[in-house]
C-alpha cells in the first residue's frame, strides 16, 4: 500500500468492532478496501458487505471480490444502507464501519476536481453519475446560497469577500477550473488574510464538496439507519475527519446512550438505554501512526454498542 491508501486507526477500529467469524459486517465507505481486507481475514462463515457510491472504489471491490466469495459488494450511498439491507434480506448486522467524507485517493486524483493542488473541471462528485458538480454550484448558486454554504460547511471568516469576488469574476466569464477558483478565492482577499499560515482555498474547498455531495446530509440519515441496523451487541464505529462530522456523530450516539436530564426536585424514574457508549470520548490517532500516515492527524473515532 502506497502512504494515501494506509487506513487510519486500523488497528483501533477492529478492536472496536470485536470481530466474530461467524456474524455479518458492514463496511459502508469501502474506499480502497484497507479496513475490510483486515475484517475479511478475521471471518470465515462470515460476510462483509461494502458500500461505495464512488465508481473506482467500487471497481477495487470487485477486484478483492475475486479473493474473498463472502463478499458482497453494493455501488450506492451510505444513506440507503436500511433499503441495502432489506434488499439482501438481512436484519441485523454485527459491526459497521464508517469512514466519512472525502477519501485521500479522490484528493490525490487531480482530475476529479476535489483538492486545490491540482488544476482540473470543477467536479468534486464522489458518485460521478449524478449531475450536480462544483461548477454548477460555483456559477450558479445566488450570493446568498454561497454565503451559507462558505459559513456552515467551510467556517469560512472571509465567506463574504470569497463571494463578492466570485460573483465579480462570474459577470466576465464562468469559473471553470479548480486555479480559477482558487485565484479568484486570493483576488479575494487582502495580503495579510493571504500570509496567515494554510491555503486560502481550504474551507471554501471543503464548503463546496460537501454541498455536492450533500456529505452532512447523508451521513445524519446513515447514523439513524446504522444505530437501528445493529444486532443485540452489535457495534457502530465511526472515523471523522472536520468538527461538522464529528459534532453529528457525537450528538447523535449521545441522543442514544444518556439518559434526559430531569428536574432534580422531581422523583427520578427508571430509564432503559437501548445503547452504550464504547468511548467516553473521541479516540485519536498516536504520535507514530501520524508521521506514517498524515492524514490520520484530524481523525477520530467514536463507537456505540447496541445492548
Amino acid at each position: 500500500m502506497s502512504e494515501q491508501h494506509i487506513p487510519v486507526m486500523l488497528k483501533q477500529c477492529i478492536d472496536m468492532l470485536d470481530i466474530h467469524p461467524t456474524k455479518t459486517y458492514v463496511d459502508a465507505t469501502f474506499g480502497r478496501g484497507g479496513h475490510s481486507k483486515v475484517i475479511l481475514e478475521q471471518l470465515t462463515t462470515g460476510q462483509l458487505i461494502v458500500i461505495d457510491q464512488d465508481l473506482a472504489a467500487i471497481e477495487a471491490a470487485h477486484s478483492l471480490q475475486k479473493q474473498y466469495s463472502n463478499l458482497i459488494v453494493v455501488h450506492d450511498n451510505y444513506s440507503n444502507l436500511r433499503n441495502i439491507l432489506q434488499e439482501l434480506n438481512i436484519e441485523c448486522v454485527a459491526g459497521i464501519l464508517v469512514d466519512c467524507g472525502v477519501s485521500s485517493v479522490q484528493l490525490d486524483e487531480g482530475e476529479r476536481g476535489f483538492s486545490y493542488r491540482f488544476d482540473a473541471h470543477l467536479d468534486m462528485r464522489m458518485n460521478q453519475t449524478q449531475k450536480l458538480t462544483a461548477y454548477d454550484v460555483v456559477n450558479t448558486y445566488t450570493p446568498s446560497q454561497l454565503l451559507h454554504i462558505l459559513y456552515t460547511y467551510g467556517e469560512e471568516q472571509h465567506a463574504k469577500m470569497i463571494v463578492r469576488g466570485i460573483m465579480k469574476a462570474r459577470e466576465i466569464k464562468p469559473i471553470e477550473t479548480t486555479f480559477q477558483l482558487v485565484d479568484t478565492i486570493k483576488a479575494s482577499l487582502p495580503n495579510k488574510i493571504l500570509k496567515q499560515v494554510g491555503h486560502p482555498a481550504k474551507q471554501t474547498f471543503q464548503a463546496i464538496r460537501i454541498e455536492v455531495n450533500q456529505e452532512l446530509k447523508h451521513l445524519e440519515e446513515f447514523l439513524t439507519q446504522a444505530t437501528s441496523s445493529l444486532c443485540s451487541q452489535g457495534t457502530l464505529v465511526t472515523l471523522t475527519f472536520h468538527s461538522l462530522e464529528d459534532r453529528l456523530v457525537k450528538q447523535h450516539f449521545k441522543a442514544l446512550a444518556t439518559p434526559p436530564k430531569t428536574n432534580k426536585r422531581l422523583p427520578s424514574l427508571d430509564y432503559t438505554l437501548d445503547y452504550s457508549l464504547k468511548t467516553s470520548k473521541a479516540v485519536i490517532a498516536d504520535e507514530l501512526e501520524i508521521e506514517t500516515n498524515p492524514r490520520s492527524k484530524s481523525a477520530k473515532l467514536r463507537a456505540i454498542q447496541k445492548l
